[in-house]
């Protein structure tokens, strides 16, 4: 498995990773893929690139892109402030549970780290498994409401290790 920066050609993916990290709880029907082109899910593509936090990291294994985690400041459900980019990530479903998606956030946190920003940020909803891998890699519970919570995770003074510019796993 490889972690790489996602190539300019490549920003299609967003789209098809964001419908991946659409968290469906189970018996439930999951929705059309065009649900990523209303306004509150394509901040999450549109424009990508342009921003000062729009950071892409994808997982490759045997040649195909496996996995996605990128970084923005946008309004987003996890938004804290315009100084703390909110993460995006997703793994095609057969490629969950291997660790790739803890060493894609963790690749992606000491990047944001190396940049310079003091924190980072996330909503997830509270019956997804993702929760405990965020905690993991050091993510905290800042606030909540009755489906999501939102974390935070301060890169400012942790001990994350930044091996230069090397993003492969």
């Amino acid at each position: 498995m490889k972690i790489r920066k996602l190539r300019d050609d490549e920003t299609e993916l967003l789209k098809v990773f964001l419908y991946e990290a659409l968290f469906i709880p189970e018996g439930v029907e999951p929705p059309d893929r065009s649900i990523i082109v209303q306004p509150e899910l394509s901040l999450y593509y549109e424009g990508f690139g342009s921003g000062p936090a729009d950071n892409c990291l994808v997982a490759e294994v045997d040649g195909k892109v496996v996995g996605a985690v990128w970084t923005r400041i946008m309004n987003d459900y996890g938004h804290m402030d315009d100084d703390t980019p909110s993460f995006a990530i997703s793994l095609y479903r057969e490629y969950r549970g291997q660790g790739i998606g803890t060493a894609m956030l963790r690749k992606m946190l000491e990047l944001l780290k190396s940049q310079g920003w003091r924190k980072a940020s996330l909503a997830v909803q509270k019956a997804n498994y993702a929760v405990r891998m965020y905690e993991a890699v050091g993510f905290r519970t800042d606030d909540e409401n009755a489906e999501e919570y939102i974390m935070v995770c301060e890169l400012e003074g942790s001990s994350m290790d930044i091996v230069g510019d090397s993003v492969n796993a």
